[in-house]
């Protein structure tokens, strides 16, 4: 944050302040100090609004608003852990089916109960219930 303000770069500042807002916000609200593992899924949810509204920008022809989301979304991504590869993702994947046996795509659930906290902030869970959908249906 000191490095954006000595570089008076006004974006950067404002989405670091937006990030620490966000986790003093829920610090208060649980009232507890936030663990790594707690900070990763405020930088996934603002993520995952980032993209929301990307979207919705784009859909209204709104340029201008959609780049200061995609700035935003490009720095909050920064504060992520190192995200996995598809490969090892697919991976991660087969052993979860291996592990939790399930019967059919009704057993969704429990496939993704083994895979979130082992992929919790390294991986798009939105690619990887896809991922999961699809090798349980076929």
């Amino acid at each position: 944050m000191k490095t954006a303000m000595r570089a008076k770069d006004a974006a950067r500042l404002s989405a670091i302040r937006l990030l620490l807002s966000g986790i003093k916000q829920r610090e208060v609200d649980e009232r507890k100090e936030l663990t790594d593992a707690d900070v990763v899924a405020v930088v996934e949810k603002m993520i995952k609004q980032r993209r929301e509204s990307i979207a919705q920008y784009e859909q209204a022809s709104r340029k201008d608003l959609a780049d200061v989301e995609k700035f935003e979304l490009q720095l909050l991504s920064g504060y992520l852990p190192q995200q996995m590869s598809d490969a090892e993702v697919s991976q991660a994947v087969e052993a979860a089916i291996a592990e939790a046996k399930p019967t059919g795509i009704k057993d969704m659930g429990k496939v993704m109960a083994v895979l979130k906290p082992r992929l919790a902030g390294k991986a798009d869970m939105g690619k990887v219930s896809n991922l999961v959908k699809n090798k349980l249906s076929g």
